[in-house]
C-alpha cells in the first residue's frame, strides 16, 4: 500500500495559486474550497496542509508535514536543516538594498555603521558578515519601506518587485543582494515509503516543468535542408522526419526551448521551412 505523503502549502496568495498549479499539470486532482484547511488528494497518496508561508519549514521541521512549497528566502531565514529537493523557478523576487533617493551608495560598504530595517535579519546579516559590513539591523514584520521617512533606519533591505512602493517613500533600489524562487523542502529521516511516494510525485513534476520550457514545432521542408534544421533545433536527440508525398520534401517534429522558439522559428524560415505549426506541451521528460 502506497504511503500517504503530506504537504504544507501556502494557504493563499500567489505562491499558493502556483503551488497548487502545478501539481494540478500532475494529474493530481483535489477539491478547490479555499475554506479548507487540510485536504486529501483523489487520486494520489498526497495530503494537502494548507497553512501560513513563514510557518511551512518550522512544519517539515517538526514533522507535521513531509514536504512543503515555500520561498527560498522564508526558509533560509529560518536557518534549519531541510533538504531543498528541488527549485521549482516560480515566485521569483529579489531582495535588495534601497536607499535614500539621490544617496551616494557605493555596495554594501557604504553601509558600515548605518541602521537597517529588514524583516529578513538572519539573510541581511549573513550577507553583510560575508562583505565585512558591520551595521546595526532593525528587525520589523512589515511596512520595512517607512522606516527611514521616519528615522527609523538609514537603509532598508526588503522584498522588491517593481520599486514603485519605494520610490513613493523617497526610496531606490540600490542593488540586489539576495535572489529567491519557490522551493520544494522535505524533512530528514522520512521512512523509505515515503521517499517512494516523494520520487513519484517529484517525476511528476519534473515532467510538466520540462514541459513548460519548450515548444512543440512541427514543419514542412526542403528534404536536402535537414541537416541544417537539424543543427538549427538542436536539443533533444533528433527531430522526427516524415516523408510527404512530394519526394523532394519532408515533414519534421522537434521540441525546442522556449527561450529560443522565435531565433529558431526564423532561422528555419530562412532555410526555406513552410508550414510552421507550434504547440504547448503539456508533459515531458527527457
Amino acid at each position: 500500500m502506497e504511503k500517504m505523503l503530506s504537504i504544507a502549502i501556502q494557504k493563499s496568495g500567489r505562491l499558493s495559486e502556483k503551488s497548487l498549479d502545478i501539481i494540478r499539470g500532475c494529474g493530481i486532482e483535489f477539491g478547490n474550497d479555499a475554506r479548507v484547511l487540510r485536504e486529501v488528494a483523489d487520486n494520489f497518496p498526497l495530503e494537502f496542509l494548507f497553512v501560513r508561508d513563514d510557518d511551512i519549514p518550522r512544519y517539515v521541521a517538526e514533522g507535521v508535514a513531509d514536504i512543503g512549497i515555500v520561498g527560498r528566502n522564508e526558509y533560509d531565514e529560518t536557518g534549519l536543516e531541510l533538504e531543498i529537493v528541488r527549485d521549482l523557478r516560480f515566485a521569483s523576487c529579489r531582495l535588495s538594498i534601497a536607499v535614500p533617493r539621490g544617496s551616494d551608495y557605493k555596495g554594501l560598504k557604504s553601509l558600515e555603521g548605518k541602521r537597517i530595517a529588514t524583516s529578513y535579519p538572519r539573510i541581511l546579516g549573513n550577507i553583510l558578515r560575508d562583505a565585512g559590513v558591520t551595521a546595526e539591523i532593525i528587525v520589523v514584520s512589515g511596512s520595512v519601506e517607512i522606516t527611514v521617512q521616519i528615522g527609523v533606519a538609514d537603509a532598508i533591505a526588503d522584498l522588491v518587485s517593481t520599486g514603485t512602493t519605494l520610490r513613493m517613500n523617497g526610496l531606490e533600489e540600490a542593488e540586489c543582494i539576495y535572489r529567491s524562487s519557490a522551493v520544494m523542502i522535505a524533512r530528514p529521516g522520512m521512512s523509505i515509503d515515503k521517499k517512494e511516494t516523494l520520487h513519484r510525485l517529484l517525476e511528476r513534476i519534473d515532467a510538466v516543468m520540462m514541459a513548460r520550457k519548450k515548444k512543440y514545432i512541427l514543419f514542412n521542408l526542403p528534404k536536402e535542408r535537414l541537416d541544417e534544421a537539424a543543427s538549427i533545433i538542436g536539443g533533444m536527440k533528433s527531430p522526427t522526419v516524415t516523408p510527404l508525398m512530394d519526394p523532394g520534401w519532408i515533414s519534421v517534429q522537434s521540441a525546442v526551448d522556449e527561450e529560443r522558439f522565435w531565433s529558431v522559428f526564423e532561422s528555419l524560415r530562412a532555410i526555406g521551412a513552410e508550414g510552421i505549426l507550434v504547440m504547448n506541451i503539456e508533459k515531458m521528460t527527457e
